[in-house]
């Protein structure tokens, strides 16, 4: 609004004014000057439902296309003061201040600066700033200042009174949000994640998750942007006078462009994550193969390596002519000064013996153990891919002594006799009777009412030794008459020695 009436100086302000759009359900309304709010119309209305409440409502057409433009144009604009800009949505721009708020004095003179500017074009301006982008785009739109600055101690203290809608969020997931009486985000903080992910499961890959939202705003998930001009692409191209055919002949090659590519990447500090393989052949066709990394590498034999392999399945058809290694995914990497005699160390690193293993029996198939919230045993640990980036995840409650090997399934046993309400004296598994000399327990572990059904039982651990001094964790399942099933059943869920 502030844009159309910057292009047309006459306007009368006095006047009701809505700027609207065609879609899907009829003319919607896109923005309105002060009277038409005073006079009970909004942005996302109804043209019909708006003129009912302000009869007097003139309406102009929406300039969208025209708007956009003019948001990435001040998003370029606005690199004066960050060089990392990004267009968020259709009324907002993201600047990375890491490391330049110095210039400027303070991150409050910054903030001041831009919006002094802003007002000097004839716009109204909301800023915020914080360690991450939920935080600073809620501040920004939910704050109660103009002018709002959050920094990692004081992020979440920040954040908790400001309506769930400021996590930016679907509709619907607001409404049923309040419905449970969760209005605020630090209401929703408090409650424990694995307490909702049930409810939100369908949506658990989709952005606009609001549990996936509250853990990007408190920096416990990255969020990425692209920005408007994209960050340097670090590429090595070759070309060859005669087509290649042998895979043999596109080692050295790779080795070539591996070399190349590494040392643009050494002196930009910089390393590689995710890169890829281009060869052209004479015809048009392009042969691709994609590598990912577990960790920062700037090595050109590890790079080989990863690729040499699956040359073979290349289908060099006429020849190829042209080849480029260019870099999809790099991060900050330092150089490391190696030792006075400048030898590498002995053996393989365990990120480079992962990189091997993904690259020959495919990423989907070498797997890592990782953390989730859970007290129940055989859930507290999920297998995701090696190469997958996972947040770190805080376990629940204290930390406790765990077997060294935990089963994925317990395996029943027979209890030959059991004091009551305690651990057995004597049991049987996998055909061979075991006598208890030693115990240790019990830990009472209560089942996850918000994921299972009301007749699963709780839990009493024990750690017991036999007369062999072989140490065990066992569990009796259930109480007796507990009202969830007949007698307790008894497992065995893991070896201490």
């Amino acid at each position: 609004m502030e844009r159309w009436r910057t292009a047309r100086a006459d306007t009368d302000d006095s006047l009701p004014l809505a700027l609207a759009s065609k879609g899907t359900r009829g003319t919607v309304i896109d923005a309105v000057n002060d009277a038409a709010r005073e006079g009970g119309a909004k942005a996302g209305q109804k043209l019909t439902d708006a003129r009912a409440i302000c009869p007097d409502l003139i309406i102009e057409p929406s300039d969208t296309e025209g708007d956009a433009d003019w948001l990435a144009r001040l998003g370029l604009w606005t690199q004066r003061w960050s060089p990392w800009t990004a267009v968020d949505g259709t009324d907002g721009l993201l600047l990375d201040s890491t490391g330049v708020s110095h210039l400027f004095g303070g991150e409050p003179a910054m903030l001041g600066d831009i919006q002094r500017r802003f007002d000097d074009l004839g716009f109204t301006s909301r800023i915020a700033m914080a360690p991450t982008i939920g935080c600073a785009w809620a501040l920004a739109h939910f704050g109660e200042r103009d002018r709002m600055i959050a920094s990692s101690d004081t992020l979440d203290t920040m954040l908790a009174p400001l309506p769930v809608a400021s996590l930016r969020i679907d509709s619907d997931d607001v409404l049923l949000l309040r419905r449970l009486g969760l209005k605020t985000v630090g209401a929703l903080a408090d409650i424990p994640i694995v307490s909702l992910a049930r409810r939100f499961r369908e949506k658990e890959e989709s952005r606009t998750n609001p549990l996936h939202r509250l853990e990007q705003a408190r920096g416990r998930i990255e969020e990425v942007v692209e920005p408007l001009i994209p960050q340097t692409l670090y590429r090595a191209a070759k070309r060859v006078a005669e087509p290649v055919l042998y895979v043999a002949i596109l080692k050295p090659i790779l080795a070539d462009l591996a070399e190349k590519l590494c040392r643009k990447l050494e002196t930009a500090q910089r390393g590689l994550r995710r890169m890829r393989f281009e060869a052209f052949r004479v015809d048009g066709h392009i042969a691709v193969l994609a590598a990912e990394t577990a960790a920062v590498v700037r090595t050109p034999d590890h790079i080989c390596r990863l690729f040499a392999e699956r040359l073979e399945t290349l289908d060099a058809g006429f020849g190829f002519d042209a080849f480029a290694l260019t870099a999809l995914w790099h991060e900050a990497m330092p150089a490391h000064q190696k030792g006075l005699e400048d030898d590498e160390a002995e053996g393989l690193s365990p990120p480079h013996l992962i990189d091997r293993l993904s690259a020959r029996i495919g990423a989907r198939n070498v797997r890592r153990p990782i953390a989730y919230p859970s007290h129940i045993p055989e859930r507290s640990v999920v297998w995701r891919p090696a190469l997958e980036q996972n947040p770190p995840i805080s376990t629940l409650g204290p930390e406790r002594k765990r077997p060294i090997r935990l089963f994925d399934h317990p395996e029943p046993i027979t209890v030959i006799y059991a004091t009551p309400e305690g651990p057995p004296k004597r049991f049987r598994w996998r055909r061979k009777l075991h006598d208890v000399v030693k115990v240790e327990g019990p830990e009472r572990i209560a089942p996850e009412w918000w994921r299972e059904r009301s007749t699963v039982r709780l839990r009493d651990y024990y750690q017991i030794e036999d007369e062999e001094g072989r140490r065990y964790w066992i569990y009796r399942n259930g109480l007796t008459d507990d009202g969830r099933g007949g007698s307790p059943d008894w497992f065995l869920h893991g070896l201490f020695a």
